[in-house]
């Protein structure tokens, strides 16, 4: 999933970067109860930031009703999609562990990858993990993958567009847990 919620923080990026999404998930089930990303630890505090666990009802979307998506769908092997799902299971057990990697938000826009370990941005963290997992989509490091490459790979096929709270399977969780 790729998201523009409307913060200050991606207006400023969506200012140099002219693209319409700012924010890179990864999620495994259509209903987006499972997605996993590097941003923002607490909803209220944008400088603390590090490998989260996305909440739609309760986290960061939850502050910001009027963010837009775009919810792809990637086809992989099963064999990838356990891959993946090993190398995810590092940053759960060691989330305390990892660090938002602005300095490599500045080195996209400055065209020289700057990589630590334990730190990423979101599509840094999203490109990473498929490229792990043996799912090489573009010839450049993930340090420099931002989340316009991904809306613009034909490895995805679209599933929806739009506002996130509109999309229908969040639409049927609301209306049966009568938010």
């Amino acid at each position: 999933m790729l998201s523009d919620t409307g913060t200050l923080f991606t207006n400023v990026i969506k200012t140099y970067t002219k693209a319409p999404y700012n924010h890179a998930s990864l999620s495994f089930d259509s209903e987006l109860k499972e997605m996993y990303s590097f941003g923002r630890k607490k909803p209220t505090n944008p400088l603390h930031g590090g490998f989260v666990k996305e909440d739609i009802f309760t986290g960061t979307y939850s502050k910001y009703p009027n963010t837009s998506c775009v919810i792809y769908r990637l086809q992989v092997t099963e064999r990838e999609k356990q891959k993946m799902k090993r190398i995810l299971e590092v940053f759960i057990k060691n989330n305390h562990k990892f660090l938002y990697n602005i300095l490599g938000v500045i080195g996209v826009s400055l065209k020289e990858p700057v990589e630590f370990s334990n730190s990423y941005f979101c599509s840094q963290f999203v490109a990473d993990i498929l490229f792990r997992s043996g799912i090489k989509l573009w010839d450049k490091l993930p340090a420099m993958v931002t989340p316009d490459d991904f809306r613009k790979s034909i490895a995805f096929e679209l599933l929806y567009e739009g506002k996130l709270f509109e999309y229908h399977p969040l639409k049927k969780v609301m209306i049966n847990n009568h938010m």
